[in-house]
């Protein structure tokens, strides 16, 4: 490659929610850009009308600022968006036309089966040597060569395409608009773009994008085609099948900073046994080649668990304002809750340790704040048989009178326990259910310290009550 600036893109198109696999491609782009002392380019391709609304664009904008790839940074420009260029596409493919390197064909589907018997076939060069002038319905075509061309792939390694294999292919349709293959490389032309980072399902079209460099007179980039993400059955995430929106891992809880260290790790790894690592040591080790080629699996479970250490590094006044939103959100749908920040500043390190997301803060923090618990009636059928009333007779009694603290409600039920000939575990369930509605959740007797003596006796006769009725 000549001497020319450093320059990513990162290239979407508006066409729904942010997708984890575009999210990785924009990181690479990104942290290469700031290795290397470039730019990195976001380039909206908006020219599909049909296809694009401008709130998606502005969900690309916010999902990339919430993964640190903003404006603010010196390396970003943009975004500038693809059909502001359309004149300049448009002229690209009159060049090529006036240069002989393309041509107009007025080719019909129907026709070309007609000739060739085959509905599969590809375009057969019938219109090269016509001569036909530009018109209404004719589109413009690509005049590929005979030889080879030879992609030279950072990914891949030097990958050789037979042009025998690659059809004339449309640069121009017939009503004028220029197609995404030429529209790509005019902009990539100039904004001066030295490297084109992007997921390997694009491959197929280099060898044809690289040829259009070379016909505008242009020197073609480096290419690196980075592996697709795959699911569980090692099938490409769909949008229809699988849970590929970035929003939504935004939405349940997950951080940024486990999303961003998680995405790195798909296709490449820091040196190493670990990848949960600083970020600062992922910006000086990322390296293209050292990127494999193989698809790279998607495993929710490991982002989860990603999630789980990034919470629990946090201290208790990080957790509690990262968890803030979630609780905010839960509150605004409840207006009988009384909210207590002491309470919820004791009850963060309970929990802490016990998510994976911020969005199940909620649910182990909801029943100190109720006037009552939100009772699952499936906790309620398992918890309240067999030995639970009594269990909760005797808890009542004993909690009426006994210091009010963790350790000595904890051994109050473990006396209780041994009377009744069952383990802890056994004893805690109506109790906790009684208490938090749930079969699952903080620790019990810390939770009974913050509820307080006069709650808690008031849900247990409750639910001696209900269990009675």
């Amino acid at each position: 490659m000549t001497d020319r600036p450093i320059r990513f893109r990162f290239a979407p198109s508006p066409t729904g929610m942010f997708h984890v696999g575009s999210a990785r491609s924009a990181l690479f782009n990104w942290i290469l850009a700031k290795q290397l002392h470039g730019k990195f380019v976001l380039r909206i391709e908006d020219t599909d009308t049909e296809r694009n609304r401008p709130e998606w664009t502005q969900g690309i904008i916010e999902a990339m600022a919430w993964l640190g790839m903003s404006a603010d940074d010196p390396v970003f420009e943009g975004p500038v968006f693809q059909s502001h260029n359309v004149d300049a596409h448009v002229a690209a493919a009159e060049q090529l036309a006036t240069r002989g390197v393309a041509y107009f064909c007025d080719c019909t589907r129907d026709a070309l089966v007609a000739r060739t018997g085959d509905q599969n076939k590809g375009y057969d060069g019938f219109c090269r040597d016509r001569g036909l002038e530009p018109g209404p319905g004719r589109a413009l075509r690509f005049r590929v060569p005979e030889g080879t061309t030879i992609v030279r792939d950072l990914v891949r390694g030097d990958v050789s395409f037979d042009h025998a294999h690659i059809e004339d292919f449309v640069v121009l349709r017939g009503n004028g608009s220029p197609l995404f293959l030429l529209a790509n490389v005019v902009d990539d032309i100039a904004q001066r773009i030295s490297h084109v980072i992007r997921g390997e399902e694009h491959f197929p079209n280099t060898p044809k994008q690289q040829l259009l460099w070379e016909a505008l007179g242009a020197e073609p980039p480096v290419w690196a085609h980075i592996p697709v993400l795959v699911n569980e059955a090692r099938k490409k995430l769909s949008k229809r099948r699988d849970k590929v929106a970035l929003e939504q891992y935004r939405e349940e809880g997950f951080v940024m900073p486990a999303m961003r260290n998680y995405l790195m790790t798909l296709g490449w790894a820091p040196a190493g046994d670990e990848e949960i690592v600083p970020w600062e040591r992922i910006l000086a080790e990322f390296r293209l080649e050292d990127v494999v080629p193989s698809p790279a699996f998607f495993d929710l479970k490991k982002l989860a668990s990603f999630n789980g250490d990034y919470l629990r590094a946090m201290s208790s006044s990080e957790f509690a304002l990262a968890a803030r939103p979630w609780v905010d959100a839960w509150l605004a749908e409840h207006p009988t809750a009384r909210f207590d920040e002491g309470v919820f500043a004791a009850m963060v390190p309970l929990v802490q340790t016990r998510v994976v997301v911020l969005g199940d803060v909620p649910a182990l923090v909801d029943f100190l704040f109720l006037p009552a618990p939100e009772i699952d009636p499936d906790a309620w059928a398992k918890a309240m048989k067999d030995s639970a009333a009594a269990i909760l007779t005797d808890t009542e009694a004993a909690y009426r009178s006994c210091e009010w603290h963790a350790e000595t409600l904890k051994s109050a039920l473990e006396e209780i326990s041994e009377r009744h000939g069952l383990k802890l575990g056994k004893t805690q369930a109506p109790i906790r259910v009684a208490v938090t509605g749930r079969t699952v959740g903080p620790p019990l007797f810390e939770a009974l310290e913050l509820l307080g003596r006069d709650e808690t006796l008031s849900r247990l006769q409750a639910a001696s009550t209900r269990l009675a009725g």
